[in-house]
């Protein structure tokens, strides 16, 4: 399973990638706007910096919502380093798109997927990834989590080699939840990751050790 850090800072990215598990980076307009990064060069310039930063894919997301908008965007942000992966959104013009580009040796991360249904056509049409945001589900009662385990059913029934990446991961057990239900990938921001880290136990059990070492001789 792939760790994606969804986040434009590149503080916690940097740290993130000094924990030795990061695999990518997920970013949209918000994110960016966030941290104060304004103006299609500075966000261009921004990708740049976080492609410095990790080894593994770079999503970076379209503003046009119509097809040849999409299309033009995705063709120059390609360009701006060999790790971007094209963010398209789940729309009628969206999988317009991800076909066009996927035909064209783009890869596309398909994102605003909240069922089965849309993963089957961002799946149809080429996409690398597909994102169903599960926190978002299940802010209205519905359960993000099993959509993830029907997407990852139907994808290994038929075969699709698009990778299901968890969006919206909200906390730590969700990457739990997530990785039980056969997600490719989690994004979500660095403190769900670090909460990974942590049990009362290995606190415990650290301290008797190094209680016993100070002791050791006395």
């Amino acid at each position: 399973m792939k760790f994606f850090i969804d986040t434009a800072n590149l503080d916690q990215i940097k740290e993130a990638q000094d924990l030795g598990v990061l695999d990518g980076v997920t970013t949209n307009p918000s994110l960016m706007a966030k941290e104060g990064i304004t103006g299609e060069e500075n966000i261009e310039q921004h990708y740049r910096k976080i492609c410095e930063i990790v080894d593994g894919d770079v999503s970076a997301e379209v503003i046009s919502t119509d097809f040849d908008g999409m299309v033009k965007e995705a063709e120059h942000l390609v360009t701006l380093h060999p790790q971007i992966v094209v963010k398209i959104p789940m729309t009628r013009e969206g999988v317009k798109a991800i076909k066009y580009l996927n035909d064209k040796g783009i890869r596309v991360n398909c994102t605003l997927v909240f069922s089965a249904g849309q993963a089957l056509l961002a799946a149809k049409a080429g996409a690398t990834y597909v994102s169903p945001f599960i926190g978002r589900l299940d802010d209205i009662s519905t359960d993000g989590v099993a959509l993830i385990r029907q997407i990852v059913d139907i994808y290994n029934y038929y075969g699709f080699e698009t990778q299901v990446l968890a969006a919206s991961v909200r906390h730590t057990l969700h990457i739990i939840q997530v990785m039980e239900a056969g997600a490719d990938v989690a994004t979500c921001p660095l403190k769900p990751i670090l909460g990974l880290l942590k049990h009362p136990l290995t606190d415990i059990g650290l301290e008797k050790f190094l209680n016993d070492h100070r002791n050791a001789g006395k």
